[in-house]
């Protein structure tokens, strides 16, 4: 299934609380944190492990530890909200940066920086709260998959059916996990009935 909505009662309580246009930025970031957790967590189901022999104070027991290192790459900067409740889940994770800007007026994204890790054969997980056109995350998954990446699992807060029809028509094999498949775009590209710009409310620059 290349699109998986996260219907969680709780991811669904937190993506209201985003949207509402109330939510200062502190409580915003602090909403935006749990919800990633929740997205990272259903993302990586199916992450490899290796079955090992472990001592608890009473006796020996059976138990599994993940044996695949993952690679979080957020598309900067509203994916940058995303980065660290996920490298609190997986602490041996690498890090990778794509920096994309949005021109205004053909709402056209332009790359401005790129530092990825070693990629060959690495599940990664691609950050960016909004799936909006789908044109950054198409790029940036072209980015990935050049560098050498496995497999591509997209995390979005809120995506469209044109975002994920894009991505997807250039990149079939991407994964998509969002909380919500919104209704469509704005003139100006903006996601209705989306969140507003969810970098300016992460940070506080409205």
């Amino acid at each position: 299934m290349p699109v998986a909505i996260v219907d969680h009662p709780l991811a669904q309580h937190l993506l209201t609380l985003l949207r509402d246009e109330s939510t200062p930025p502190d409580a915003f970031r602090h909403y935006s944190r749990r919800l990633t957790t929740i997205l990272a967590v259903e993302a990586t189901r199916d992450l490899t492990t290796t079955n090992v022999k472990v001592r608890t104070p009473l006796e020996e027991t059976e138990g599994r530890l993940l044996s695949e290192t993952l690679v979080v790459v957020p598309i900067l900067r509203a994916g940058l909200g995303m980065l660290e409740p996920i490298a609190e889940l997986f602490t041996n994770v690498s890090v990778g940066y794509i920096g994309l800007e949005r021109d205004e007026t053909t709402a056209i994204a332009t790359s401005y920086y790129c530092k990825l890790p070693k990629m060959d054969g690495m599940t990664v997980l691609l950050c960016d709260p909004m799936l909006a056109t789908g044109g950054s995350a198409a790029q940036a998954a072209g980015l990935l998959r050049d560098a050498g990446a496995r497999t591509i699992k997209m995390i979005a807060v809120v995506a469209t059916p044109t975002g994920i029809d894009r991505l997807l028509g250039e990149h079939p094999e991407t994964e998509i996990f969002t909380t919500s498949i919104d209704r469509s775009l704005d003139d100006r590209k903006y996601i209705l009935p989306g969140l507003g710009d969810y970098g300016d409310r992460l940070y506080g620059t409205l």
